[in-house]
């Protein structure tokens, strides 16, 4: 399942999947956020890829910013055990924060180099990105154990929103 929150983002992630022939792929316009709250079962999916989240530069959009500690509970709650969390960004600012709340919640393993299994990109903004000679932080993220969706929560409160300058 593929989510984005712009149709213009669904519409056009549809037709590659068409072209590809990508039959068991499904798209919805829905924020992740939305999906993990309203219809994901905890403990019911075994991965989340979260690719490019929007930085949102202007400080009065910072707000919508999707990975937030809240976010990462949500996660970690949806996941099975040991299940896998994967994210990607190419901004400096929001990889810094990644790094510094995502380990609460996970087991966090930075990812040098591009994907053995697609070296251009998984995503068109990668190929982008790597095109215009950005960094692209990875890093692939298993579930920490005897974390409880309580625990999460309490986790989250606790930590910094994201405030960063991207």
């Amino acid at each position: 399942l593929g989510v984005d929150v712009l149709p213009v983002v669904i519409r056009y992630a549809r037709k590659r999947g068409n072209q590809r022939g990508l039959a068991n792929v499904k798209f919805a316009v829905l924020g992740g956020r939305e999906l993990l709250e309203r219809h994901v079962p905890p403990h019911s999916v075994a991965e989340v890829h979260c690719y490019h989240p929007q930085p949102y530069y202007d400080p009065a959009k910072v707000h919508l910013r999707l990975i937030t500690p809240q976010f990462l509970a949500l996660v970690h709650t949806a996941l099975t055990p040991g299940g896998r969390f994967v994210i990607q960004t190419d901004n400096p600012g929001y990889w810094k924060y990644i790094r510094a709340v995502a380990p609460v919640f996970f087991e966090f393993r930075e990812l040098p180099g591009r994907w053995p299994e697609a070296p251009r990109g998984r995503t068109r903004r990668e190929i982008i990105a790597t095109q215009q000679k950005l960094p692209v932080f990875r890093a692939e993220c298993a579930a920490k154990a005897g974390v409880s969706g309580a625990d999460a929560v309490a986790l989250a409160e606790a930590l910094p929103p994201p405030t960063f300058d991207a």
